[in-house]
């Protein structure tokens, strides 16, 4: 039910129910907020949002406020915009005057509210928070002297990915936010997923970065620098440099990572390629020996540690399979080594992942043969639009260049894996061609696009029945266990971590709002309308690629050097 309400002297919709927040925006009318986030119940814990209500003799926050028809509200009285202004001067009071230096400078919403209100000096001096910077986490470093308290990392951490690693420590004044026992990251149960990083207004969590790293090979001259970008990168560096993406771009990325100086420039695609061959082997295998227990899909590194630590039981049933990411890193220090007649050693092999638990991934000890690891440094692609600036790149003029052989092609499969569903949509796709020499009809495959946080179907292929889960962010976990627990079989399970997929991943530029994370999902569902090649084993390139893997390298013709292990692991809870 709509109805009046007063707003500035004048009058505007309402609905009953919605917050006064909510009423504001719907109407234009903006005021600040650092607590709040869509979607998740409001908590007022900030206050920046406080607005006058005549009557009232306090001011109430807005975001939790329910609107009532009598309400007369004042957003930007001398009143209300002191209070904001003296709840940013208490929270600069104590924060590091680093800004030049910190990660967010420019882009940091307590260093834009302070200039919306005008604040030029420090009033209120408070006693400055020890500076602790916790690096023991591979992909996420935390400073606890920047975080202002919101609490959006707490709430995202539990109720969006369960870990619940994130908690608020101690009480009053010595308030911190910080994990199990106050330990650093790296003792915690944090799975490196990087939803905390994208949520956080300040400096205080980031990703840890590796370019400088980079930088230090790129002038070394006995070394080849090779780099592999997943299917989804260019899209991002598009959208993190404020270009318009089209699916040529690609390409202009190949000419401005050579312009960087990177010798040899790969396409993760093909490694997905063959991690949709090989989960297709392992199903097609269970299928044929009528074994009812699921294969759950193990691309997803932030999934597989969740796995690993909360729910021991199924390591049994994980896919042994490594990401894409892994599995190109393989090709590039064997068969690219070969190829280049190099030692492994000498190659230097740089991934760029929108996913942050990637860089966690690459340090595991399956990830590495004779001490030498197969990805030595993976870069999101917030760090690669850093260095593309860095290096003074004109990304609006330049060539187009193919990708380096033999990790050029993919088939439009590798593309749908960066979503929630599509490497599960892919692996169905490939099981059913080789059952019945053609695709599934691709509206039995709808309930898999679908939205939510757990969805299934049933597809038919060459008259075998393949049951298929997905489990779109953890929180889909517990319908997954429901079903399982009251008899449903499935026969594969794909889980991410990132509710989403790889397009709402860490180390993807910010977005702020769900329309923004439907645009990225619709980029790749046109991509897969549009090419013609849509399962690696119509894809020239790949069966290329599977002769000379069987002919040219004994090393990875019998396959298991594109498998790992997993195992239970103990952490602080």
């Amino acid at each position: 039910m709509l109805f009046t309400i007063h707003v500035n002297n004048r009058k505007i919709k309402a609905e009953k129910g919605e917050t006064i927040l909510s009423a504001l925006n719907r109407n234009g009318i903006i005021i600040p907020t650092l607590c709040r986030m869509k979607e998740f119940t409001p908590t007022g814990a900030c206050r920046m949002c406080v607005v006058e209500v005549e009557g009232k003799e306090r001011l109430v926050t807005a975001c939790s406020q329910p609107v009532e028809e009598w309400m007369r509200i004042r957003t930007h009285s001398p009143r209300v915009i002191t209070a904001r202004k003296t709840i940013v001067e208490l929270l600069l009071s104590n924060h590091p005057d680093d800004c030049l230096y910190c990660d967010r400078n420019l882009n940091c919403e307590l260093q834009n509210l302070s200039e919306e209100l005008n604040i030029r000096e420090r009033r209120i001096k408070g006693k400055k928070i020890k500076p602790r910077l916790d690096q023991s986490s591979p992909a996420i470093v935390r400073e606890l002297a920047k975080c202002i308290l919101c609490g959006r990392c707490v709430r995202v951490c539990e109720e969006v990915i369960t870990c619940t690693s994130l908690d608020f420590i101690n009480r009053g004044g010595q308030t911190h936010i910080g994990t199990a026992m106050d330990k650093d990251f790296n003792f915690s149960s944090c799975i490196q997923c990087g939803q905390c990083v994208l949520v956080c207004p300040t400096g205080a969590l980031h990703e840890k970065y590796n370019i400088t790293e980079v930088q230090e090979y790129l002038n070394k001259h006995d070394v080849v620098k090779a780099i592999q970008y997943s299917p989804f990168v260019p899209a991002g560096i598009a959208e993190e440099l404020g270009i318009r993406y089209n699916k040529d771009f690609d390409k202009n990325l190949n000419a401005i990572l050579r312009k960087i100086g990177f010798d040899k420039v790969y396409s993760t695609g093909t490694g997905t390629d063959i991690c949709i061959s090989e989960l297709a082997d392992q199903l097609s295998a269970k299928l044929e020996k009528n074994d009812e227990s699921p294969l759950y899909i193990t691309a997803c590194p932030a999934w597989v540690k969740f796995a690993e630590q909360s729910m021991p039981d199924i390591i049994p049933c994980l896919s042994t399979v490594k990401s894409p990411q892994q599995i190109a890193g393989v090709l590039i220090k064997t068969m690219v080594a070969g190829q280049l007649k190099v030692q492994p050693d000498k190659i230097f092999s740089v991934s760029v992942s929108p996913c942050m638990a990637m860089k966690y991934e690459a340090r595991r000890d399956g990830m590495m043969r004779k001490g030498i690891s197969d990805v030595d440094s993976v870069l999101t692609v917030r760090e690669l639009a850093r260095l593309i600036r860095l290096y003074g790149i004109d990304v609006y003029n330049t060539a187009r260049e193919p990708a380096d052989e033999p990790l050029a092609g993919r088939s439009s499969s590798a593309v749908l894996a960066e979503l929630s569903g599509g490497l599960a949509e892919g692996v169905v796709r490939l099981v059913s061609y080789r059952l019945s020499g053609k695709e599934p009809d691709r509206q039995l495959l709808k309930k898999i696009r679908g939205s939510g946080s757990f969805r299934d179907c049933t597809v038919k292929a060459g008259g075998t029945e393949i049951r298929v889960a997905v489990v779109d962010g953890l929180t889909g976990l517990e319908k997954l266990t429901n079903a399982l627990q009251a008899g449903t079989k499935y026969n594969l399970v794909e889980v991410m971590a990132c509710p989403g997929g790889c397009i709402h991943g860490g180390g993807l530029p910010k977005i702020a709002s769900r329309d923004d994370l439907k645009n990225r999902a619709r980029l790749i569902w046109q991509s897969d309308e549009t090419e013609a090649i849509s399962i690696p084993e119509k894809s020239p390139s790949f069966l290329s690629l599977c002769d000379k893997l069987a002919n040219e390298n004994m090393e990875i013709s019998d396959k298991r050097i594109f498998h790992t292990h997993f195992e239970r692991k103990d952490v602080l809870l």
